[in-house]
């Protein structure tokens, strides 16, 4: 029986450069393969900001993983220098990415449906090329976060002042990027929606992303709430121990995180507090001067109840920190959608404690599996350590309330039941460039 083939197309590999997007991407793939049903292929791109260039490669800008005919590597620096692409817009102006290299390997590989996990230094315009390249195939698309809406790295943040953003105009925008006129920014928007328009079912891991991208304009019949799931995991047996007061913090060293909003809070509980943090942070190294700066002021000035242990082998790692704590926290000053960590402390039977805003808080039951705390707000973070690591039965109780965490698998099954879904509705049509009607097919 001839399977039905799936190509994932994302903006960088694991094996480059990992990343949460990236893995969750490869763990949809390798679940797929033991499918008896569907054939996942991945179309990943190499080169900069993520990975350097390589050529070593016979000068054709695809290459294969490993040795996995299912992988490919897309080069793009193979012909286009990394200042080419526009990242306001999301495009390269080579459009030989679009009209021949990206297109040759579509009319290849000839799979029957194609499921974007990131676009992002791809280029939106490529969706138009799937749509042209292949007028019978379904196109899927997760967001991951607000690039399309937001040029602040997708955050969703203003740029000066750091205030959450609830919504985006052309002139908001220009408030935060006022090299780009507010013209820049409408035609941004057009740019975007234009190549979405081919978009058949976009898919959202948390209804907070879902209900925002609604307000932004992508109709409600074509965005469906699917979350993420993720590998199963044994725990790690944790000691006996009677205080639960230690505390975790495991991501990257970006402000965007609350790394300084939570060491704030440990400096403010000071010396004499009764209970530690430790801090798994990753790329550091790789954060601004200032940044770095302001961290080492705080780490210095909490070394009496924080250890900051630096990056961790995810894979082989995690069970074990993971036993070593009782409460994981997630200060994230930005809004989140659905981040890995919760659905890995819930995995390992811990709390969380998390800002109360965006899909943290969707995720998270205050006094149910954690506890809310003003979204950067040291002092509110405080008092939820301290309440956390004092008051009689709290974990117990928060830990009763944990929910199932939903595996890979599940995750893989339901995202079967669209494939199916999608493909019977297309077979339907009459092929006639789906998407013109709904704001044509965008231009590069």
């Amino acid at each position: 029986m001839t399977k039905t083939k799936v190509l994932y197309i994302l903006h960088n590999h694991p094996a480059l450069a990992p990343g949460g997007s990236e893995a969750y991407a490869m763990q949809v793939y390798d679940a797929l393969r033991r499918s008896d049903e569907f054939e996942p292929v991945v179309l990943a791109r190499a080169g900069a900001p993520y990975t350097e260039a390589t050529t070593d490669h016979g000068g054709s800008p695809f290459a294969m993983v490993g040795d996995d005919p299912n992988q490919y590597l897309f080069y793009t620096s193979t012909f286009a220098e990394y200042s080419s692409y526009d990242v306001l817009m999301g495009r390269w102006w080579d459009k030989r990415i679009v009209t021949r290299y990206i297109r040759d390997f579509l009319l290849a590989q000839q799979p029957d449906l194609v499921h974007f996990q990131h676009t992002a230094f791809i280029g939106y315009d490529v969706v138009s090329a799937v749509r042209r390249a292949l007028p019978d195939a379904p196109i899927a698309y997760t967001l991951h976060e607000y690039i399309p809406i937001c040029h602040h790295y997708g955050q969703m943040v203003r740029t000066e002042g750091r205030g959450l953003c609830d919504h985006a105009s052309p002139r908001r925008c220009h408030e935060c990027f006022p090299q780009h006129s507010p013209q820049q920014f409408f035609l941004r928007e057009q740019f975007i929606k234009g190549h979405f328009a081919h978009v058949d079912m976009f898919v959202a891991p948390s209804r907070f992303l879902m209900d925002r991208y609604v307000g932004w304009g992508i109709e409600p019949e074509r965005i469906r709430h699917e979350p993420h799931g993720i590998m199963p995991a044994a725990p790690v047996a944790a000691p006996e121990r009677g205080a639960r007061n230690h505390f975790a913090f495991f991501g990257v060293m970006t402000p965007f995180k609350g790394v300084d909003v939570l060491l704030k809070a440990m400096e403010q509980l000071g010396p004499g507090f009764d209970g530690e943090l430790t801090i798994h942070g990753a790329n550091y190294e790789h954060q601004p001067e200032d940044v770095q700066e302001k961290l080492d002021r705080l780490l210095e000035a909490t070394q009496a109840t924080v250890t900051y242990a630096g990056p961790y082998d995810h894979d082989a790692d995690l069970p074990s920190l993971m036993a070593q704590t009782d409460w994981v926290i997630v200060p994230s000053t930005w809004w989140e959608n659905s981040p890995l960590v919760i659905q890995e402390a819930f995995q390992h039977g811990r709390p969380v404690i998390c800002s109360d805003i965006g899909g943290m808080a969707e995720h998270v039951g205050h006094k149910v599996n954690g506890l809310h705390f003003r979204v950067g707000d040291p002092g509110s973070l405080a008092e939820t350590i301290e309440s956390a690591a004092t008051v009689p039965g709290l974990w117990d109780q928060l830990h009763a309330g944990i929910p199932h965490v939903r595996t890979i698998d599940e995750n893989v099954d339901a995202l079967q039941d669209l494939y199916r879904e999608l493909i019977e509705q297309r077979g339907s049509r009459v092929p006639d460039g789906v998407g013109a009607a709904k704001g044509g097919e965008g231009t590069g």
